[in-house]
């Protein structure tokens, strides 16, 4: 009589006949223990009448069971935390592959992909910014390309769509950031392909030689931005990232040449150039609601920069990681989420600097990290092509599935949430050159949480 389709019923009877018989296995380990305990305490109590000829007082031999009896306790935490640990594992990854599901691939570029993000403006368009020169925009429903843009001589390294305008701006390896516009029309959608008929097929992992299928260039047809509005040019190295501050009257550039800059958009004149980071800059991002730009580095530290005050500005260090900070962004209210290649993220108050309010560990280095702002959701992409969903006190969420079908095969990038798009709400990007769309149903997601 159950409403649920046989695929899944069978999924489900076949992993509740895992957890019953690792609990069978736990209930005779646990048995097996238990002699073991009671053994041990009657030699103890055996021994206790003729160690150097003196019977143990009963505190003694009560501390001597006590110390024995906890380790086996530990012992048993143990393998029960081991074997529960396997089931939860399995679960959750199949629950995940149900909460989390790929919806559309963009394949394109020619080179790995360092970027994504989402215009703020209709028609709501992808971006990405990738190692082969250029930058590509691209239709979210069909995955058609709809402009490329072709105005850097190096690699582009980040794109920012303007908070009001059809106006994109790009960093560069060639020390420039390029603000150009874009005019779009959208494709007419198409019937959307069941990307999922894999998810229950076990992970496989991938050598650095694989690649997407094929090796046509998707973006060969599509309309061509060759040239910029304004060229943003006072570094001395490569621009690595870029963000527009609020208003959009402004950006900020982030630079391996040790400096950050902030250029009035209008006039292309630099404002302030933000010096203080020992080594490159990795990343920059400023505050969704103030004038506030936090920048990441690879001498372990980001820094804060508030412009609230135009006539002063002042700057926070923050120093809480021990390898390059790849990323640091903001959240709503007072809070920065920083990564880094020593394998953590962490959370802090912008008001108290001395010590994050969580940490998340993980198992690789971590990229640049994008926090959905209405739910508080950080999506963390790794080295290892995993990408991972956490909360703000780092509990972990999900894990995005990742199998022989579907999921990057390379190093994932970068991470950028879109909270309003019907189809597609978080974004990732790999050096397998390109860009996946995720449907996650966050709801269940807490729920699950």
């Amino acid at each position: 009589d159950s409403k649920l389709p046989s695929s899944v019923r069978n999924t489900l009877l076949e992993l509740f006949g895992q957890i019953e018989r690792e609990f069978e296995n736990l209930y005779i380990e646990n048995l097996e223990l238990r002699r073991e305990i009671d053994t041990l305490n009657e030699r103890l109590a055996a021994e206790g009448q003729t160690i150097d000829g003196a019977e143990l007082s009963k505190g003694q031999l009560k501390t001597k069971a006590s110390h024995s009896t906890s380790q086996l306790s530990q012992k048993l935490k143990t393998t029960y935390k081991a074997s529960t640990s396997k089931i939860v594992s399995s679960f959750k990854t199949t629950t995940s592959r149900a909460i989390c599901q790929l919806v559309k691939e963009y394949v394109g570029h020619r080179d790995g992909i360092w970027d994504v993000s989402v215009a703020k403006t209709q028609p709501v368009v992808l971006g990405t910014a990738s190692a082969d020169h250029t930058a590509l925009l691209w239709s979210i429903e069909t995955g058609k390309c709809l402009v490329k843009y072709v105005g850097h001589v190096g690699s582009v390294n980040s794109i920012k769509f303007h908070p009001t305008e059809q106006v994109a701006l790009t960093a560069s390896g060639d020390q420039t950031a390029h603000i150009w516009r874009y005019i779009v029309q959208l494709p007419t959608p198409q019937p959307t392909a069941d990307c999922n008929q894999a998810s229950g097929e076990d992970e496989y992992e991938f050598s650095d030689k694989d690649e997407p299928d094929g090796d046509g260039d998707a973006s060969s047809d599509c309309p061509t931005v060759r040239a910029p509005l304004t060229s943003l040019k006072s570094h001395q190295g490569v621009v690595i990232a870029a963000d527009w501050l609020v208003g959009g009257k402004q950006a900020v550039t982030a630079s391996w040449d040790r400096t950050a800059n902030l250029y009035d958009v209008e006039t292309s004149e630099l404002v302030h150039s933000l010096t203080g980071h020992d080594q490159e800059l990795t990343h920059c991002c400023t505050h969704p609601t103030q004038r506030l730009v936090v920048t990441s580095s690879r001498d372990t530290t980001f820094r804060l920069w508030d412009f609230r005050d135009p006539s002063i500005h002042s700057v926070n260090v923050f120093q809480g990681h021990t390898d390059t900070v790849t990323s640091a962004v903001f959240t709503v209210g007072d809070n920065v989420v920083s990564g880094s290649d020593d394998r953590t993220v962490k959370v802090w108050d912008l008001k108290n600097m001395r010590s994050p309010i969580a940490t998340i560990r993980t198992d690789s280095a971590v990229n640049r990290i994008n926090v959905c702002v209405g739910q508080r959701i950080i999506a963390l992409p790794h080295d290892n092509r995993q990408v991972r969903l956490f909360d703000m006190s780092g509990v972990r969420l999900a894990r995005l599935p990742r199998s022989n079908r579907q999921g990057h095969r390379r190093m994932v990038c970068c991470s950028a949430w879109s909270e309003d798009h019907p189809i597609c709400n978080l974004f990732t990007c790999g050096f397998d050159r390109q860009a996946i769309g995720w449907n996650i149903n966050i709801p269940a997601l807490l729920q699950e949480k």
